[in-house]
């Protein structure tokens, strides 16, 4: 049974489990591709002799991530529109439900790439490493930036992709990308020892290989051939204005994710080369637990989408019942499996055994994230299906204020410890304070709906 089959099924029956993995199986892999595409480039400088080398792609790939999440409402906001014109059978709205981001992100990733100079002085004021980690996260960007457009862009040609319930197409572009970027990196620093700049190349190729297979695929399957709807409804005031508002919501959130993730790393920078490698090696596996959990957040986004645009709050309540079910569970396992295996896991960031024995001091923090944010990961997929942006940008907000004030309150006292409690409290605060929400959320969706 395909992914689109399961969903056209939901139309008529019950959201069974089977039907809610068939989604969200392939996203996991999806998704977690991404996060893999840093560790990546972790490892496989993290193997070279000198700490400086994790340090430098840290601190590049750190710049980009950041760069990038900025923009993470293009995806995510592109899979909420999509999925709704798919629930209401709107084929016009599906077509500019792709070219209204596709326009914003290829105009943002040339801006990128023109103001490179003053976003790269900005990022190394900021994080002010020791010149040897600076000057290998220089190579690493000087060389990356190139990338912004078509990275942003794939943002576009996935958040679609998913958003119309086409999860092989999508699985098959990440996996694709990542595979790429695996092989490049291993012929690049070690056949041709090109170093941090084989890293960077290699992403680079690997971001604007997809682009061009995803428009390549949407082409030759003619999604669009059948529009023929007025380019003039492209920037339609009311759906352009809720697509402004909604991305204006995620964009305010990503920011405050900016902020948190700037001062963890540029704090961590400045507790030494060996403090900052440890906290990258546990960071990446962060963001693998992140975009795990992330995977079923975005199946319960694409059921939510549908659930309002064919306006079916039967199809909301499962879509929530499933995401919670899901969530947990692979939270609990998550922590379980990293408990296990930690032994395993982090000699495969690095051999440095420094950096190893101050990564295994700080394992905890590590176990306790997936309990403390799965919840809250899920809540903004169903937010986030409904674009109802506004009270994630407000729950974010409140707990990056419990970041800062944690921040500064224990970090003296603790060091790194405190910079973990900092962060593991910020990711509670998501799911505390976005919770309150989630009663009126669907009297607002359907409150012109017999229940």
């Amino acid at each position: 049974m395909s992914a689109l089959q399961s969903l056209k099924q939901t139309s008529k029956t019950t959201l069974t489990n089977r039907e809610y993995l068939t989604i969200a199986i392939p996203l996991i892999i999806s998704t977690l591709t991404t996060p893999l595409l840093g560790a990546v480039d972790t490892a496989v400088v993290g193997h070279l002799p000198d700490p400086v080398f994790i340090g430098g792609v840290a601190i590049g790939s750190l710049i980009f991530s950041q760069l990038y999440w900025v923009l993470g409402f293009l995806r995510v906001s592109t899979s909420g529109f999509t999925a709704q014109a798919k629930g209401a059978n709107n084929a016009s709205e599906l077509f500019f439900s792709f070219m209204r981001p596709l326009i914003i992100a290829a105009v943002l990733g040339v801006l990128f790439v023109l103001f490179q100079t003053p976003i790269k002085f900005v990022a190394f004021t900021i994080f002010q490493g020791s010149e040897g980690v600076l000057t290998q996260a220089t190579n690493y960007f000087d060389i990356r930036i190139w990338g912004a457009p078509f990275a942003l862009i794939n943002y576009v040609i996935l958040g679609w992709l998913v958003g119309s319930a086409n999860i092989r197409l999508a699985v098959f572009l990440q996996i694709g990308m990542n595979v790429v970027n695996i092989f490049l990196d291993v012929l690049f620093v070690f056949y041709f020892d090109f170093g941090v700049k084989g890293v960077a190349f290699a992403s680079l190729i690997a971001e604007t290989g997809a682009v061009f297979i995803g428009f390549i695929l949407l082409w030759k399957l003619r999604y669009f051939s059948s529009v023929t709807s007025s380019l003039s409804h492209l920037v339609e005031k009311s759906m352009f204005i809720r697509m402004i508002k909604v991305n204006r919501d995620l964009f305010i959130r990503t920011i405050c994710l900016l902020t948190v993730y700037t001062m963890f790393t540029a704090k961590g920078a400045k507790m030494g080369e060996v403090e900052l490698a440890a906290n990258a090696i546990l960071f990446q596996i962060h963001f693998i637990f992140a975009y795990f959990l992330g995977g079923f957040s975005n199946a319960s986004s694409i059921f939510i989408g549908r659930a309002v645009g064919g306006k079916r709050e039967d199809l909301f309540k499962e879509a929530v019942k499933m995401s919670v079910k899901w969530g947990a569970i692979a939270a609990i396992v998550a922590s379980i499996v990293l408990f296990l295996t930690s032994q395993w896991v982090f000699p495969l960031f690095t051999s440095i055994e420094e950096v190893l024995m101050v990564s295994d001091k700080y394992i905890i923090w590590l176990l306790l994230f997936p309990l403390v944010s799965f919840w809250g990961l899920q809540l903004y997929g169903i937010f986030s299906g409904a674009t109802e942006g506004a009270p994630i940008r407000d729950s974010i907000i409140l707990a990056l204020i419990v970041f800062l004030l944690t921040y500064y309150i224990f970090i003296p006292t603790l060091g790194n410890h405190g910079l973990w409690l900092a962060f593991t409290l910020f990711s509670l605060g998501r799911t505390l304070f976005l919770w309150p929400y989630f009663g009126s959320l669907k009297k607002k969706l359907f409150k012109n709906e017999v229940s």
